[in-house]
């Protein structure tokens, strides 16, 4: 739908995109390539490994147990976060900030998602899969559905858009990384 749209109604919907509150601030950060050879003691998945908040209420807390504080208070459902150690229930995880806690796994999904550029501060091109042809401007900190990754270009999607972003401009997966 988006793909075709003319492009008056392209420049329309990029401007709804980015004037409909989906800018969030985020501190610069990348991830280093991953080193997947470890898995996890509980799971048996690679650490580290991207994932995404399952619920728009997620405590982080400074130990995996109840008892330990609350750091943070997660409040966006699909962000994505990276789990990098695990503990029986407990899943010790780091945002595209940096900042790190533990949350119990149940609040986790496998679905990946990916952050648009959180650490620039100007919106980010999505192309049709041609991968020349602009059909929207996400602003950075808009959330979008992975749905896969050659190891150079994503195709993401989320509500008004569906197209390719370089992946050197997502933040939910890691350089170079090939997703299906």
């Amino acid at each position: 739908m988006f793909a075709q749209a003319t492009g008056a109604a392209r420049a329309f919907l990029s401007t709804l995109i980015l004037g409909a509150g989906l800018v969030a601030p985020f501190a610069p950060s990348r991830p280093a390539l991953a080193q997947q050879a470890q898995l996890g003691p509980v799971s048996k998945l690679p650490l580290p490994r991207y994932v995404s908040l399952k619920s728009d209420r997620v405590n982080l807390h400074e130990g995996p147990s109840k008892d330990h504080r609350t750091l943070w208070l997660f409040e966006r459902a699909g962000l994505p976060v990276e789990i990098t150690a695990e503990f029986e229930i407990w899943r010790k995880i780091r945002d595209s900030e940096g900042t790190e806690g533990w949350v119990l796994h149940s609040l986790l999904s496998g679905r990946r998602t990916a952050l648009v550029a959180p650490w620039k501060k100007e919106p980010q091109t999505l192309t049709a899969s041609d991968h020349t042809t602009p059909v929207a401007r996400l602003a950075p900190g808009v959330i979008g559905m992975l749905k896969r990754c050659d190891g150079q270009w994503c195709r993401i999607m989320g509500q008004g858009f569906d197209g390719y972003m370089k992946q050197e401009n997502l933040w939910g997966v890691y350089p170079g990384e090939k997703v299906d």
